[in-house]
């Protein structure tokens, strides 16, 4: 068993919306009131994946969840379970008996629609009760509303995937966020005079609406630069189909091959398309370069 005292929310915080936002909030004011660390309880996969058979295309890596968390809410401690097999099919009381015995647990923090264990039958009014028979402080916090809608990892999803960014970014509570390591690629954007960095959509992770994008990287430096960035199958110069991500970082020289970067997307330009030259690319890439500055003004 650990030392420490925590107050642990648990979820799977996909896309770490302003619903997650709540209950990270309020993790950590408890821990602050009873002395404990704040800490999160997450899961490596989707359960729906095993639990449903199906497959869900998240918000975000969970490199950037766990990024997000400790960058946007400051919470450093984060448990990453395997959610296999056994895990599904384990006891709701069992499950969470064994948390609060192991990580020392004196308070638990959930949203309202937290389902766990075998077949969820454990519930978070369920999950309360027995935290009080344990000795457990459990905070149950209700929905987030956006005009009159309840936010959802779902809905947020559909909005990405609509291109509607800047709304999708409004119930995220921040900038939709893509991290990856720069590859090398085509090299056209250098031969037009437009140098690009390349970086792929991470495994399992929903693809945004194919077009360009404002947008801003974050270099491993610290540095950050407006960026315009086209999400899609590059069809002037690509007949692979393969999706990547590719940015102009404005106002940035030098080799970034090899470091991992951070995009985050503001809002959406244009849609992607086929363009009969490089010439005309290259012309397309300045309006779009104008574009997003005009944009962060």
């Amino acid at each position: 068993m650990t030392d420490n005292k925590k107050v642990m929310a648990l979820g799977f915080f996909d896309g770490i919306h302003v619903g997650h936002a709540e209950l990270l909030n309020r993790t950590k004011e408890r821990a602050a009131e009873v002395g404990a660390v704040p800490s999160v309880l997450t899961f490596d996969i989707h359960p729906d994946t095993l639990v449903f058979k199906k497959n869900i295309p998240l918000i975000n890596s969970a490199y950037d969840r766990e990024n997000i968390i400790q960058r946007c809410f400051g919470i450093e401690d984060i448990l990453f379970i395997h959610f296999s097999q056994k895990v599904m099919h384990m006891d709701w009381q069992e499950f969470i008996d064994e948390l609060i015995d192991e990580m020392n647990l004196v308070w638990i923090v959930v949203g309202h629609d937290f389902c766990f264990g075998y077949k969820g039958l454990g519930t978070a009014e369920k999950l309360k009760a027995h935290c009080e028979c344990r000795g457990v402080g459990c905070d149950i916090i209700p929905a987030v509303c956006r005009d009159g809608i309840v936010v959802s990892s779902t809905l947020i999803r559909e909005l990405i995937t609509s291109g509607n960014i800047e709304k999708a970014n409004e119930y995220l509570g921040r900038p939709h966020t893509l991290t990856d390591t720069v590859r090398s690629g085509y090299h056209l954007g250098t031969k037009i005079g437009s140098p690009t960095i390349n970086m792929r959509i991470p495994e399992g992770v929903i693809v945004p609406r194919h077009g360009v994008y404002a947008a801003k990287a974050y270099l491993a430096d610290g540095r950050e630069f407006i960026s315009v960035t086209n999400i899609g199958v590059r069809p002037t110069v690509s007949d692979e189909n393969n999706v990547s991500v590719e940015s102009y970082l404005l106002d940035f020289s030098g080799n970034l091959y090899g470091t991992t970067v951070r995009i985050e997307l503001f809002s959406f330009l244009r849609p992607e398309r086929k363009f009969d030259s490089a010439e005309e690319l290259s012309g397309q890439i300045k309006q779009d370069a104008e574009n997003t500055r005009k944009y962060f003004q």
